[in-house]
């Protein structure tokens, strides 16, 4: 029992770590003059910090898709900071041996899943016979990074330790946030020893490393006056007045440095209803056409296995028979190929097509008590797509059956379903923790927000199911939408495409396939392939008035968005469930999302003169 009771102590501090994440680096830093002080803090922490036995260079922590890492206090009283900060990077589970007694035998046991331990410690502590023995016990089988904290005056303890130390001779909270950051990559490390401190740490000592990641900072540390962030807050408070959505999160990241994160409201309009945080978990809807199809579309072209010139029935054999076989790929990316926009299946569904209970004939699950009968995509929807009629063909008409098509052909090429595919090659090794579909099999209720109350499909509140009525009918994973994730999530991908394909020290992508893919291939629209864009006809407006000709990205009928600005480094998330209860439409009414981001662009421009 007292070792369950540890393992609950270390969840609870976990979700605490995650709480205090939310206003850290961000929501909390909103007065200029208060954050030029804390950026000074800063810099004076980064300067007076040097990486240490890094010969092996696991510092930064590059592979995220196979390193399972776990938190280590020992004793260290700023732990919370440390980890709210790892986990904006990776999922990283945090242990005090503080909640182990006399012995860590037993903290060294549940740390046997964990291939990467990350030990923070005070100088004061670092002398600690007890505490030193476990970390050479750990450091026998796993990799090992030491954070350590104070005057530096322990470091000779550390002469027959091999790991990696990163010491900062400061002991604050800025001291305790800047670290994480370098080891991960957000932070780079310059510093060197100043003197001597044992035979092994030397004078001049020091290792060098380079920014991979985000760093997580104030406004002013990108040139930004955090008080001409503040509309943010007026504009949301006016959504939320006037029912655009119960709740909001806005993500602000300028030149690799997020410098605004901040949720805004609750789930549901419900008395009781829960807080919004940043790491909540929203339904991206359309989203899900930028940050899963598209990009599987891009690998396999950039790997020449997909030709966009090439006819759809060249990939799907059915549709060698259909109107769209003669249909060309990039036609279809840019929205050109004829479909109708969309069929409402769900209007199409008989009572012999789902059940409440699911069994070998009903396995699809579309929301808590609706099954849907087995292959009804593959018997109903699928044929009714393909012979649907061309009759636009050569017009730009937006449609979801594009998106099927395209998962289609993905998943034919690669083998392997389009959830399967993304998560392995993007998600997973990016170090982005929610990003996903289907997210009710692996998180729990209180991190997803609710869409939509169904009262006429699927009789239930949807938690964590797709809202798309076509996508829920295929069990929650399409092309078109049922990517679910966080704003983190968001903008570590787009930064990703905002780098020109290059994040955590990996090439996902050719620079020459991103711009490929993003600038604007259509002279029937303002579309890339794949990818939306800025809208030259001012009257609209599009995606914001001050947006530049540069600016990619889509929009979520939910009410979401993700917007990369090239030109002023700017990557912008905005996530809303503004379906909830019902569809409302005052989020476009109001226009919510273009003046938020035009906030954010009047605040960069101001930053540049």
């Amino acid at each position: 029992m007292e070792r369950k009771s540890m393992r609950k102590n270390n969840l609870t501090s976990l979700l605490t770590i995650c709480f205090i994440a939310l206003f850290a680096f961000s929501a909390c830093a909103q007065e200029h003059r208060k954050n030029e002080s804390r950026l000074a803090q800063i810099n004076n922490a980064i300067n007076h910090t040097v990486l240490l036995n890094n010969q092996e260079n696991l510092v930064p922590i590059l592979s995220l898709d196979t390193n399972t890492i776990a938190s280590v206090s020992l004793g260290y009283d700023k732990q919370l900071t440390v980890d709210s900060l790892l986990n904006k990077y990776a999922k990283v589970t945090s242990f005090s041996a503080a909640n182990y007694g006399d012995t860590l035998n037993f903290l060294e046991d549940d740390l046997k899943f964990f291939n990467t331990v990350i030990i923070s410690i005070a100088d004061k502590d670092a002398t600690n016979g007890q505490y030193l023995n476990f970390i050479r016990d750990i450091a026998k089988s796993k990799k090992v990074i030491i954070s350590l904290f104070g005057e530096g005056k322990s470091l000779a303890s550390f002469d027959a330790i091999s790991a990696p130390i990163i010491w900062c001779s400061a002991n604050n909270v800025e001291a305790a946030g800047i670290v994480p950051q370098m080891i991960f990559g957000g932070i780079a490390t310059t510093g060197k020893l100043t003197q001597a401190y044992s035979p092994k740490y030397t004078l001049g000592s020091g290792f060098m490393t380079a920014v991979i990641r985000f760093k997580y900072t104030v406004p002013e540390d990108a040139g930004v006056n955090s008080d001409h962030l503040k509309d943010i807050d007026k504009i949301v408070a006016e959504a939320i007045r006037a029912k655009a959505a119960p709740g909001m999160v806005v993500l602000v990241a300028k030149d690799g440095k997020v410098i605004f994160n901040k949720a805004y409201g609750t789930h549901t309009y419900d008395s009781n209803s829960l807080q919004n945080k940043v790491t909540d978990i929203y339904d991206l809807a359309s989203v899900t056409k930028t940050t899963a199809t598209t990009p599987a579309v891009m690998r396999l072209v950039e790997e020449q296995k997909l030709n966009l010139d090439t006819n759809v029935g060249a990939y799907i054999p059915r549709a060698r028979t259909s109107p769209m076989n003669n249909i060309h790929v990039r036609e279809v990316m840019l929205h050109q190929a004829g479909f109708i926009p969309f069929i409402p299946f769900h209007n199409l569904v008989k009572p012999t097509d789902n059940s409440a209970d699911s069994s070998a004939a009903y396995p699809i699950k579309a929301a808590d008590g609706y099954f849907v009968r087995k292959d009804f995509f593959k018997d109903f929807m699928w044929p009714k797509m393909l012979n649907s009629p061309i009759k636009t063909r050569g017009k730009y008409v937006y449609s979801d059956i594009s998106m099927y098509v395209m998962k289609d052909i993905v998943e034919r090429i690669s083998y392997k379903p389009l959830n399967e595919y993304v998560d392995e090659n993007f998600y997973a090794p990016l170090g982005m923790q929610t990003a996903g579909f289907v997210p009710r099999n692996r998180f729990t209720r209180e991190q997803l927000i609710p869409t939509e109350n169904d009262t006429q499909f699927r009789k239930t509140l949807l938690v964590g199911y797709v809202h798309d009525q076509g996508a829920a009918l295929v069990g929650g994973v399409s092309g078109h939408a049922g990517l679910f994730g966080s704003a983190n999530d968001m903008a570590i991908f787009y930064q990703m495409l905002l780098n020109k394909g290059s994040y955590g020290g990996h090439q996902y992508f050719k620079p020459e396939t991103v711009e490929k893919f993003t600038i604007k291939q259509s002279n029937l629209s303002r579309r890339g392939l794949g990818f939306d864009r800025w809208d030259p006809d001012a009257t609209k407006q599009y995606p914001s008035e001050l947006a530049s000709p540069q600016t990619f990205g889509h929009t979520g009928y939910t009410g979401t968005c993700v917007w990369v600005d090239p030109s002023r480094g700017l990557v912008y998330v905005f996530l809303s469930n503004r379906v909830h209860p019902g569809v409302s439409e005052m989020l476009g009414k109001l226009k919510i999302r273009g003046r938020i981001q035009d906030v954010i662009n009047k605040a960069i421009d101001a930053g540049r003169k």
